[in-house]
């Protein structure tokens, strides 16, 4: 899980890292609207995949009743979000070199750099801030499939009032020196069967279910990770997502096997802010492309990206019921369809 909170953050630094940091900062608005739109299925990917995995029947404990579930899911990317378009007008101070138009995501198989070209002028002055970088190719060429992955571990507990609290929960973790993350995630499930009269001695379930989880990490950003042309102070990758969904559930429970589905509806929202003060050292050019002079300037908080994701949401799933091991697998229908399976101890 600490591996999974933390690739966010660190693909966004490593699409910085593998170009010159330099020119991409030197960017400002556009550099944040580029690194958006190349992220931008990877974000909602994860923030789709989140949101499953919370329930495996619509069925809630007894009374202390308790489940502790294994379970992981993962967000298939639209072919549509594989690549995005390249406006001119859409940036001020960006071009592509070559005139590309269409540009591999970050969640495409085309791995093909494309060169991007900066060209800011500057006021009262016939000269202009130039530099250029290599902007990434996707880095799913080599992956089983093109799927946005989200594992979770997860404890249910039943209240005297047919309800469940379910509970997803990493403390912050320090890992090679730089990163630090932290998850929680609480849910309640709710069963509604038992205003339904006789339906309740049915093997029908009928429940709802409201559920919020919180990520966030940082990555520490040092003069090491970059060119020898960027002095940072105070460098630091920030990542934040919330993303919750609300859902009325149904299952049929038998002995052996229980159906289950549910509808409902996903919000999710996630930031990704790059910190710090970035020394930057950039050629000047004059109207006719020759350099006449290298300045070094300060900028602060030079990224600020920001990702939405909603939607309806169907599933339909089934648990195999092996005593107190049970195993299930579910499928969700939605704007990045999701694979959910799992594991879970369950004691009612």
């Amino acid at each position: 899980m600490k591996k999974l909170m933390t690739l966010v953050v660190l693909l966004c630094a490593s699409t910085i890292q593998s170009q010159e940091l330099e020119s991409l900062l030197l960017a400002g608005d556009d550099a944040s609207k580029l690194t958006e739109n190349y992220m931008n299925p990877l974000m909602k990917g994860l923030l789709y995949s989140i949101n499953g995995g919370w329930y495996s029947t619509a069925k809630t404990h007894k009374k202390f009743g308790f489940d502790i579930t294994i379970s992981a899911s993962a967000s298939f990317v639209p072919n549509a979000s594989k690549n995005f378009t390249f406006n001119p007008s859409d940036y001020e101070f960006l071009v592509t070199a070559n005139g590309e138009t269409s540009l591999p995501t970050v969640m495409s198989e085309n791995n093909t750099e494309t060169t991007i070209d900066v060209r800011i002028p500057i006021d009262g002055t016939n000269t202009f801030k130039v530099g250029s970088f290599e902007m990434p190719g996707g880095i799913t060429e080599d992956f089983p499939i093109n799927a946005v992955p989200a594992p979770m571990i997860q404890v249910g507990v039943g209240l005297p009032t047919n309800t469940d609290v379910k509970l997803r929960y990493v403390p912050k973790l320090s890992f090679d020196d730089d990163v630090k993350a932290s998850l929680i995630g609480v849910g309640l499930q709710h069963d509604i069967t038992q205003y339904l009269g006789p339906i309740d001695k049915l093997p029908l379930s009928v429940s709802v279910l409201a559920a919020f989880t919180r990520l966030n990490a940082t990555y520490a950003i040092n003069d090491d990770s970059f060119s020898d042309n960027v002095a940072i102070r105070n460098g630091e990758a920030d990542f934040t997502m919330n993303a919750w969904t609300i859902q009325a559930l149904g299952s049929l429970d038998f002995k052996i096997i229980t159906l289950y589905g549910g509808f409902g509806y996903n919000q999710g929202k996630s930031e990704i802010d790059i910190k710090g003060d970035y020394n930057l050292s950039y050629d000047v050019q004059d109207s006719n492309g020759n350099t006449v002079s290298t300045i070094t300037e300060t900028i602060s908080n030079p990224v600020n990206l920001d990702f939405e994701a909603n939607g309806i949401r169907t599933t339909l799933g089934a648990r195999l019921n092996l005593g107190p091991i049970k195993i299930f697998g579910d499928y969700t229908f939605q704007k990045f369809n999701t694979l959910s399976a799992g594991l879970a101890i369950s004691i009612r």
